[in-house]
């Protein structure tokens, strides 16, 4: 019967036992690609890869933890690597995984370490807790040697079926690889292949812009694990996770190389053949030229550290550029200095000027006579209002910085001119329909902020710009109402004049560019143009570029315009002891500009006190070619100790000698 049965089952199901031992399933793996490149303006290269060998280890589908011991042990024979920092159960479970090491541990263990208190076996997982345990009491001592294979160990039992990890990629020696390569046949799954790092080839002068990359250790960040996992990223995917790096990622990662792998009936890899060899990411051209980023920063910290040798740095929080294009919203030059009053210590901020928010002062005096304007409260041919300080009870007097009687009256360009804050109140009051009578309360409609704010909105102020990185913040609106309900109407009379409300600098870039190119607001961008990768690694076809994004028109007529365009040019090139922006004026060409100061304080915010100390932050909007612009900027130095210096002036005349000089524009 056993012989019929045995006939039986070779002549009948032989073959199908055969085939169901060499039987092998089909799966694909992917593979990562170098990452794209960032150019500059003019072709520069301001990131790429630094490629390099790398020693790889592919996990097959039921590989044992013997089975990545005993590779680990010969793999050690041929290189080192530097050992990681490693937890006593990491230890544990590398001494756990030596051949019988864990059937003896079991054997030497208390019997409470393998059964309960009933007498029953404990789970394999439970009775495994416990030789870990059993392990760690006796006490683990490892040398430099097998710290190392215990790193290699946790990094190749940690990957993910099928998945490829590095196990080396740094100094790795010419003599490792030859010895590793020679040995591959006795080593399942680890192969020779290349990882790459971000590299930066004009400085990091702008590396705060571009972003970070995560390492393989830190993968996919925790909260956009489940969305880039369903997009077909794996879990230790190398991904951008600020600014453009993580706003292009789906450009820069590329496309992944497909390769089909053959597993045998054991689980190990058999064969693998590649289907697609990946695209590698694609390009990003910047709008920003790199020379004149150089220059802009240079600039920003020369008079930054002249306001430090001034002794009024004590409480500043730094000091930030932005220049863009405002024809188009292309950004030219985004440059900052953060400095840590605590320390001392300044660092490169260029992001501050998207994500940092200061209360400006009278630069933003063109929105509130524009927004006049719309309001129909003053108009072109009929602008001109009593220069009188204005007294509200308990309140201090309300004036500008000349003193009162200075001026009987001013028009709306004087008012930019010499920055009036007592037109810009009366302004305010007018739209609020308000009755003021000296030394009493102001009765304003009860909407008054929602208007100034509205009109401040149109140009930009108080709202994103839309700018294509990540990390954008908005300005801060204060409080419209007192804690008894009552309208803040002397903070209302503060805002029209800038000394209430805070915004970033990218907000009043655009807004500065709003009034210089007609009144378009345009969405400001970094990224000119997306490029593809030839199989060279050269640059291939453009797949997309950037136009003008017109956000709104602000509804202002081409005369209300230029009365403000006037009055900042007046505050450049007018006569006058109260014109304000005079340092700009031998720049050729000519540029309009409004200067800016507010009344701020210090925050410590590891000290917090009820009586912080006073500061000023002083501010710079501009543009030129007056008659023609292709230039806006931007400028703040917030919490100064002193408004002397006009260190936003002197940046602003140094960028635009720079620009002028690299345009070849006369």
């Amino acid at each position: 019967m056993l012989v019929a049965q045995l006939a039986y089952l070779q002549i009948v199901y032989g073959g199908k036992f055969e085939a169901e031992v060499d039987r092998t399933d089909k799966t694909v793996m992917t593979g990562s690609v170098p990452r794209g490149m960032i150019y500059d303006s003019k072709g520069r290269l301001l990131v790429g890869n630094s490629t390099h060998n790398a020693i790889t280890y592919t996990k097959s589908g039921s590989v044992s933890s013997s089975d990545i011991y005993t590779i680990v042990n010969r793999l050690t024979k041929y290189m080192s690597v530097e050992p990681t920092d490693l937890t006593s159960r990491d230890k544990a479970d590398y001494i756990l995984a030596a051949p019988n090491k864990s059937k003896q541990v079991i054997k030497q263990m208390p019997k409470s370490y393998r059964v309960d208190s009933n007498g029953d076996a404990l789970s394999t997982n439970k009775i495994y807790a416990n030789e870990v345990k059993y392990v760690e009491k006796q006490g683990i001592h490892l040398n430099d040697k097998d710290m190392q294979r215990a790193s290699l160990f946790k990094t190749m039992s940690s990957a993910y079926s099928l998945s490829t990890v590095f196990l080396k990629d740094k100094n790795l020696s010419a003599k490792e690889i030859a010895q590793v390569s020679e040995h591959l046949t006795e080593l399942p799954g680890v192969s020779i292949g290349s990882n790459w790092e971000r590299d930066y080839p004009q400085g990091k002068s702008i590396a705060s812009i571009i972003g970070g990359v995560s390492t393989e250790k830190q993968g996919i960040p925790d909260d956009e694990l489940n969305t880039m996992l369903a997009s077909g990223y794996s879990r230790n995917d190398r991904v951008g996770t600020s600014y453009l790096e993580k706003s292009y990622e789906s450009i820069l990662s590329g496309t992944k190389s497909q390769k089909q792998v053959q597993v045998g009936s054991n689980n190990q890899i058999k064969k693998s053949t590649t289907l697609y060899k990946g695209q590698k990411g694609g390009n990003l051209n910047l709008t920003i030229d790199s020379k004149f980023q150089k220059k802009v920063q240079a600039a920003l910290e020369e008079q930054y550290s002249a306001a430090q040798s001034a002794g009024i740095t004590q409480y500043s929080d730094g000091a930030y550029v932005v220049a863009m294009n405002p024809k188009t919203g292309a950004i030219l030059a985004m440059a900052g200095i953060h400095n840590n009053p605590q320390t001392g210590k300044t660092s490169e901020d260029a992001l501050g000027v998207i994500n940092r928010t200061f209360v400006m002062g009278s630069a933003v005096k063109g929105a509130t006579v524009l927004g006049a304007m719309m309001d129909g409260v003053i108009s072109p041919s009929n602008n001109t209002q009593a220069d009188d300080p204005i007294y509200l009870p308990g309140t201090p007097v309300k004036k500008s910085v000349y003193p009162a009687g200075t001026f009987s009256s001013l028009s709306a360009i004087q008012a930019l001119q010499f920055s009036s804050n007592i037109y810009m109140m009366n302004l305010a009051m007018k739209e609020a329909n308000a009755k003021y009578t000296p030394n009493s309360y102001i009765h304003m409609d009860d909407d008054i902020f929602d208007k100034l704010r509205g009109y401040f909105n149109q140009f930009g102020l108080g709202v994103k710009t839309g700018i294509d990185i990540s990390g954008e913040t908005t300005g801060i609106e204060g409080t419209t109402h007192n804690s008894n309900g009552s309208l803040k109407t002397g903070s209302a009379l503060d805002l029209s004049y800038g000394n209430y409300d805070a915004y970033t600098l990218i907000e009043m870039a655009q807004y500065i560019s709003t009034i210089a190119n007609g009144g378009y607001r345009l969405k400001p961008y970094v990224v000119q143009s997306i490029q593809k990768t030839k199989d060279d690694g050269t640059k291939g076809a453009l797949t997309s570029v950037t136009k003008p994004s017109v956000l709104n028109k602000v509804g202002v007529t081409q005369d209300e315009l230029n009365v403000v365009r006037k009055g900042m040019y007046a505050a450049v090139h007018g006569s006058g002891y109260w014109t304000t922006a005079t340092r700009l004026k031998d720049l050729s060409p000519a540029v309009a500009a409004k200067t800016g100061t507010a009344q701020s304080f210090y925050y410590n915010p590891d000290n917090p006190s009820s009586d912080p100390p006073e500061t000023i932050t002083t501010s710079l909007v501009s543009f030129g070619p007056y008659d023609d612009p292709n230039i806006a900027m931007a400028i703040v130095f917030p919490n100064l100790t002193s408004e002397s210096g006009s260190y936003p002036q002197l940046l602003a005349k140094q960028i635009y000698t720079d620009y002028y000089k690299m345009t070849g524009q006369k």
